[in-house]
């Protein structure tokens, strides 16, 4: 930083601030700088600041799989944000396992991550307090956390609901679940994906018991071929559905294509609605309706309250739940006649 400021005529605090932002400097001494820079080749020396600022510059993010629509998408833009906001990222998968979440928080602490961002599955609330201690977190998902670590959750009881409200006003009359367990059982089951699926589950039969209508419910994991096993679960029963609602998108897009292997076309036959508003949701054939959160702001809140966290470790904890938008396209649109 010496030379640099002996190229630019400049004093090291002058360069500092023109590299950090930490005060102003004026547009022209800024581009002096930047030029000694280039011509020096100048690069800061991460492990020295590290030593005195007693950071890293890094995150951990955690999720359950990256071989997920929604889970990709949302590590993509996660990454970009903390990128904006001068932090690398350090992306794991945890497999949805109380382990694999575990061995986040372990890897965070070894290597000395700043924080970490954890969509956890499988620890409880009293583990994910104690393990907040080492490192600054914050949790996204539908734990009951009562305010002990900053959290940011969706809108998944009611965006369910307007997911088969949507259905009903359609005049959908025999209505389904898919990504549920029987939903005599819903109270006592317990999902590998944790509460989520059961609170849109939950929302999808308040809206039920409303109308007065009967419903069928069916579950064989989370993937486009557990919702292509599902479709063969509906078309098994006595009285095919005429409306349904995936948990999730990725589910929907594997339903359309076990229907339409059976010869039963969506929306013709059977409206289908998703939950998650995934990029593809828009451009599958046909367009998928979906339920969709605020995703951008949902990242905006997890980056914002881990800086907030990693600078002020006692803050007390945040609990958002994001907004949400019924994305209404081709797969809820019965043609005319």
């Amino acid at each position: 930083m010496r030379d640099v400021a002996a190229e630019a005529g400049v004093s090291p605090m002058t360069v500092s601030n023109a590299l950090t932002g930490k005060r102003p400097v004026s547009e022209q001494t800024r581009r002096l700088v930047m030029a000694a820079v280039e011509r020096l080749g100048y690069q800061v020396n991460v492990a020295a600041r590290s030593l005195r600022q007693g950071r890293t510059g890094v995150v951990g993010i955690a999720v359950p799989t990256l071989d997920s629509h929604y889970y990709s998408q949302l590590s993509h833009h996660l990454v970009r944000s903390f990128a904006r906001a001068g932090l690398a990222c350090v992306v794991e998968e945890t497999r949805a396992s109380r382990e694999g979440e575990l061995a986040a928080f372990r890897d965070s602490r070894l290597n000395a991550y700043d924080g970490l961002v954890i969509a956890a599955l499988g620890l409880n609330e009293r583990e994910i307090n104690a393990l907040s201690r080492e490192v600054p977190v914050v949790v996204l998902g539908e734990q009951e956390l009562h305010q002990s670590v900053d959290h940011v959750s969706m809108p998944n009881v009611d965006g369910a609901e307007a997911a088969t409200r949507l259905l009903v006003e359609r005049g959908c009359s025999r209505v389904a679940i898919v990504g549920s367990p029987p939903l005599d059982q819903l109270e006592s089951a317990t999902l590998p994906e944790g509460a989520a699926f059961s609170l849109r589950a939950r929302g999808f039969l308040r809206v039920v018991e409303e109308a007065g209508l009967k419903a069928a419910a069916s579950y064989a994991g989370v993937t486009q071929a557990a919702g292509a096993r599902c479709a063969l679960d509906l078309l098994r029963l006595p009285q095919l559905p005429d409306g349904v609602f995936c948990v999730t998108d990725t589910l929907a897009f594997g339903l359309v294509r076990g229907l339409a292997d059976h010869g039963v076309r969506v929306p013709e036959d059977v409206l289908v609605i998703g939950y998650d508003d995934v990029e593809d949701a828009r451009y599958h054939i046909p367009s998928l309706s979906s339920i969709a959160p605020d995703h951008q702001g949902l990242v905006d809140h997890a980056v914002h309250l881990l800086r907030r966290r990693i600078a002020a470790p006692s803050a007390t904890p945040q609990d958002v739940t994001v907004p949400f938008r019924l994305v209404e396209r081709e797969s809820t649109r019965r043609p005319p006649g």
